[in-house]
C-alpha cells in the first residue's frame, strides 16, 4: 500500500483500535470451533496474516495444522488450498503452468494452488529445493511470474507451511533464505485434557462460522500499518537484533527482514489488544517466535544442546528494556 493510500485511510483512532480488537477476537473465537484450547496459537497466526506475513508450523502429524488453515480461511470468508509436498512435486505444480491451445494458437496460463487466500504447504521440507524455491517470489511479492508475465495472487494472501520435527528421512532442510521469508515459526502442540475430551465427544466437527469479510481483513491490515512504534522501541528492536549477531554461539544472526517482521507483527499484536501503539512487552512476547528460526548456530553450540530459542531468550534478559512505552 502506498503512502497516499494510508493517508486516505485516516488516523487510527481509539474507536478504530477497539473495533479491530473486537474483530480479531471474533475471528479467533470462531476458529476455536475447529482448534480447541489453542487460543494463543490462533491469535499468533491471525495477527501474522494481519501483518501480511507467513507462518511456519513445526509439529508432529495430527495436531490440527490443516484445520487451522481451513478455519482461518472460512472465518474471514476466504479461499484455502492445500499442497502436499513430496519429492516428485514440480514448481509448476505449485505456481501453475502455461498451456498451448493448438486450435486457438495461443498460450494460456493455468493458475496453480497458490492462487488462494490461505495456502497450506504441508510438509514443505519433503520437496526438492527447486520446488521449495517456487514459493519465494509469491511469498515476498504476492505474485507469480510465468513466461515473462506476472500474475497477482488474491489479497489477502498467506502461506502456512508445516514440517515434521521428528521424521527427517527423505527431507530437504529449508535454506536460510526460505526460512527468512516466514514472519513467524511456532507449533500447535497436543491439546490439553479438557480440549481432548471436547474433541472426542464431538462426533461431527463444528462448522466454523463466517464472521469477517475479506474487505474487513484488508482494513485490519491497513490499520496495522498505522500503529505507532516509538523511536525508543525501534532502538530496542535494533539492540536485540544486533545482540543476536554478536552472540558467540551464533554464526548468522537475525536479518534486517527479521527486525522488520518483529516490528510489523508487534503492531498487529497491539491492534489485537485494542491499542494504536506498541509497548515493549509486545516486542518481548514475540521476539522468540519471530527471530529464533532465523539464527544459524555454531556447530559447537548445537553439539552442546544450545537452541536458537534459548539464545533469543538470553538476549532478551541481557538487553535493557525501554522505560517508556509506545505512547511517549
Amino acid at each position: 500500500m502506498s503512502a497516499t493510500d494510508l493517508k486516505n485511510v485516516g488516523p487510527l483512532t481509539d474507536e478504530r483500535a477497539q473495533w479491530a480488537r473486537d474483530a480479531v477476537g471474533t475471528v479467533a473465537t470462531a476458529m476455536e470451533q475447529a482448534i480447541h484450547g489453542k487460543r494463543r496459537v490462533i491469535e499468533l497466526v491471525l495477527t501474522t496474516m494481519i501483518a501480511e506475513g507467513h507462518v511456519l508450523l513445526e509439529d508432529v502429524p495430527g495436531t490440527g495444522k490443516t484445520a487451522l488453515a481451513r478455519s482461518l480461511a472460512k472465518a474471514v470468508q476466504g479461499q484455502s488450498s492445500r499442497i502436499q509436498f513430496t519429492p516428485d512435486l514440480l514448481p509448476s505444480d505449485v505456481t501453475g503452468t502455461t498451456v498451448y491451445h493448438e486450435r486457438e494458437h495461443l498460450f494460456e496460463f493455468h493458475k496453480g494452488p497458490v492462487f488462494t487466500n490461505v495456502l497450506l504447504a504441508d510438509e514443505i521440507n519433503r520437496a526438492s529445493p527447486k520446488t521449495q524455491s517456487a514459493l519465494l517470489e509469491v511469498m515476498e511479492e504476492h505474485q507469480v511470474t510465468a513466461d515473462g508475465k506476472t500474475h497477482e495472487v488474491p489479497a489477502p494472501f498467506m502461506v502456512i507451511a508445516t514440517q515434521n520435527p521428528v521424521e527427517q528421512a527423505g527431507t530437504y532442510r529449508l535454506p536460510e533464505a526460505q526460512l527468512d521469508r516466514f514472519m513467524l515459526k511456532t507449533s500447535i502442540g497436543y491439546p490439553d485434557e479438557v480440549a481432548m475430551r471436547r474433541i472426542l465427544e464431538r462426533v461431527v466437527p463444528a462448522e466454523v462460522p463466517e464472521v469477517l469479510s475479506l474487505g474487513s481483513l484488508v482494513q485490519l491490515q491497513q490499520f496495522a500499518k498505522l500503529v505507532r512504534v516509538s523511536p525508543l522501541l525501534t532502538e530496542y528492536v535494533t539492540r536485540i537484533v544486533e545482540a543476536t549477531r554478536r552472540s558467540p554461539e551464533v554464526r548468522l544472526g537475525a536479518s534486517v527482514r527479521g527486525a522488520l517482521a518483529l516490528v510489523r507483527l508487534a503492531s498487529a499484536w497491539a491492534l489485537r489488544d485494542g491499542r494504536n501503539y506498541v509497548v515493549a512487552e509486545d516486542i518481548r512476547e514475540l521476539a522468540v517466535p519471530v527471530l529464533a528460526h532465523r539464527l544459524v548456530l555454531e556447530p559447537e553450540a548445537e553439539f552442546e544442546g544450545v537452541t536458537p530459542e534459548a539464545v533469543v531468550g538470553q538476549v532478551l534478559l541481557e538487553t535493557r528494556v525501554p522505560q517508556e512505552n509506545g505512547t511517549a
